[in-house]
């Protein structure tokens, strides 16, 4: 896809990735797609159903971003955010996706979950998005008066010292392989992904189940459709004679967002290759584009604050709308009671920061980060999903034993159901 102009090549990118995200957010409210709610269901049910709808989603981004990068198609190891970097920032992978796991559960939701329930009518979700969306800003933006972010001032001295240099790529493919990474990966992905497959479809519960289906289906194609729009959408310059590639990343710095094709620009982008320049290619996440959507706003709606983030959280939050609209499914609702809402509001703080911290959230790193074979994202993941189902664990123990399960001991119990503890440790009896 190759445009005359910059700004002809931007319009597509962002209506490109409205049209998708559009079709995901109407697709994720009609199946109930919810990777909080599949960890639920998995820990107090032993109804796997979402989780295989989760990994299925996990699985179809795998293999078509596997086969797409084979191709030429699809460029993740250019991508933002840098999924592939060289620094393994293994600590804030795990403990972001523990803070995110954590606050996800106490709010009712991940990110893409709380665009669809505004979507669906949930004032109560607004707040949640209102809260993430500080602290992502700040967490990467420099606080009112001062020249340090909440990331500097919290995290940074004492969490990044402890990344590891991986000389290179932190993919599999790249750390299993070295120099013959491109093969590497290709087969890692075939092979990972089939594995996945495999899981997700000798269920025949799963296979009846046609929203569980519908939705990994829809919302692992979204991921891949956006990987490959954000990585194909080029300019033709008729005075260099080459194709740049556009990307939103060009819009997260105001240094960087260029809308007329200055020489300012041009020398930027090609400072490192004169010859093709290339922005960065990305799929969807939501945390940190809830703080660019409260940027865009705090600036009036400048078209040049206007990114692929922002532009991904709108069309989540229409196409859920839409579909609450035509399944007469959208209802206004509140906080049931004053604890609901300090979860909601403890669990928004913690979203905000635990998704910055682990560069992306259930979506961000659990499916599109993944996709790359990033490490760090196989980190978060993991993390997520212990994070949310230990809080689920903590909250179980506590409900059923009240006074009497402190919550050490809750958590205790809670580990050693997961067989992360020995039994003998515990002090309540398994419920």
């Amino acid at each position: 896809m190759v445009f005359e102009s910059f700004s002809e090549a931007n319009s597509a990118l962002l209506w490109a990735t409205f049209a998708i995200a559009l079709v995901m957010g109407a697709v994720v409210n009609k199946t109930n797609f919810c990777t909080m709610g599949a960890v639920s269901d998995a820990v107090n049910m032993g109804d796997w159903g979402r989780m295989r709808a989760w990994f299925f989603a996990i699985a179809v981004a795998l293999l078509g971003v596997t086969v797409l990068e084979a191709s030429s198609l699809a460029d993740p190891g250019n991508a933002f955010p840098p999924y592939r970097m060289g620094q393994l920032i293994w600590a804030e992978n795990l403990l972001g996706g523990l803070i995110f796991g954590i606050g996800m559960t106490l709010a009712s939701g991940c990110g893409n979950k709380t665009l669809i329930r505004i979507g669906g009518g949930n004032i109560k979700s607004i707040m949640v998005f209102l809260i993430i969306g500080v602290i992502a800003y700040f967490m990467v933006n420099p606080l009112p008066g001062s020249d340090q972010t909440l990331m500097s001032l919290l995290f940074f001295d004492w969490i990044r010292p402890l990344a590891i240099d991986m000389g290179g790529p932190q993919d599999l493919g790249s750390v299993l392989a070295g120099e013959s990474a491109g093969s590497a990966r290709l087969w890692i992905g075939i092979v990972l992904s089939v594995l996945l497959l495999a899981f997700v479809l000798k269920s025949a519960e799963f296979r009846g189940s046609f929203d569980n289906v519908l939705g990994g289906l829809v919302v692992g194609a979204a991921v891949l459709a956006a990987w490959y729009v954000s990585s194909n959408v080029m300019i033709q310059y008729e005075d260099w004679g080459d194709e740049v590639t556009v990307s939103a990343r060009a819009f997260l710095d105001p240094v960087e967002s260029r809308w007329d094709m200055a020489e300012a620009a041009r020398e930027d982008w090609a400072a490192d290759k004169p010859d093709m320049a290339s922005m960065s290619p990305q799929s969807f996440t939501f945390i940190n584009p809830m703080g660019q959507s409260l940027g865009y706003a705090a600036k009036g709606f400048d078209r040049a604050a206007l990114s692929f983030g922002v532009i991904a959280v709108f069309g989540i939050i229409i196409g859920s709308f839409i579909w609450a609209i035509i399944s007469k499914g959208f209802r206004i609702e509140w906080f049931s009671s004053v604890r609901d809402f300090v979860n909601h509001f403890i669990g928004a703080i913690m979203m905000g920061f635990g998704g910055v911290l682990a560069m992306g959230c259930t979506i961000g790193q659990g499916i599109t980060g993944v996709s790359t074979l990033a490490i760090g994202s196989i980190i978060t993941l993991v993390a997520i999903i212990l994070g949310s189902a230990l809080t689920m664990k903590v909250q179980y123990y506590k409900l059923v034993y009240e006074e009497e399960a402190s919550f050490v001991k809750a958590l205790v119990a809670g580990l050693c159901d997961m067989k992360l503890l020995p039994n003998g440790l515990r002090k309540l009896d398994k419920v």
